[in-house]
């Protein structure tokens, strides 16, 4: 990467659960008592992440749209939702839960057909959240699923998001521009941190 673009992507999680746990994996059955455990975790103030059946709503249309712009555009997704990254490190995501813990991959050792890119994060990049009563302010960047090889144009013309930690109470409401996401759609490169029964899903 050109100097001044992170060579690498980190995968944030909370230190007492296996990294690229996706919630996206999970049937409707599975997925009630996750997301009761998981707002548990809010109120008790050991996260600030807002999950929830709205949550879901929005996740679940929002990765439907990427994956179709992703294929689109040339990708070839093996999985149905990605795992995902940021750009380089996030002192603001870092900071959504206590005991976050990260695992680290190079860019270069993602392939490039199954790793996409959205300047800022997927949610805010593909705006299907105003329906729901989301903020939505269009960028020229959103509604547009990049690839690895764009990376360097991208930063050039718009620069890197400004990373700070702190700002969470509403954060979900609010103009969301913090890091660039970097979405894989396969297991291969981070499988030997998948637990057995997730890998290939």
């Amino acid at each position: 990467m050109p100097e001044g673009i992170p060579d690498y992507a980190t995968h944030y999680h909370v230190g007492a659960r296996p990294p690229f746990l996706n919630l996206s994996d999970l049937s409707d059955e599975e997925l009630d008592p996750v997301l009761a455990a998981l707002g548990a975790e809010r109120a008790a103030g050991r996260s600030s992440r807002v999950f929830g059946r709205h949550y879901m709503e929005l996740r679940r249309r929002t990765e439907d749209k990427l994956r179709r712009l992703f294929v689109e555009g040339g990708g070839a997704p093996s999985r149905r939702a990605p795992h995902y990254f940021v750009l380089g490190a996030s002192k603001w995501y870092e900071g959504l839960a206590g005991g976050m813990e990260a695992v680290v991959v190079k860019l270069a050792d993602l392939p490039p057909d199954a790793t996409s890119v959205t300047y800022p994060d997927s949610f805010t990049a593909m705006g299907q959240g105003a329906d729901l009563g989301l903020h939505h302010e269009p960028r020229p960047y959103h509604d547009t699923v990049f690839r690895l090889g764009h990376l360097p144009d991208l930063v050039a013309r718009y620069g890197l998001p400004v990373d700070e930690a702190g700002g969470y109470e509403g954060y979900a409401h609010q103009p969301f521009e913090k890091y660039i996401e970097i979405q894989l759609w396969t297991d291969e490169p981070v499988a030997a941190h998948l637990p057995p029964s997730t890998v290939g899903t």
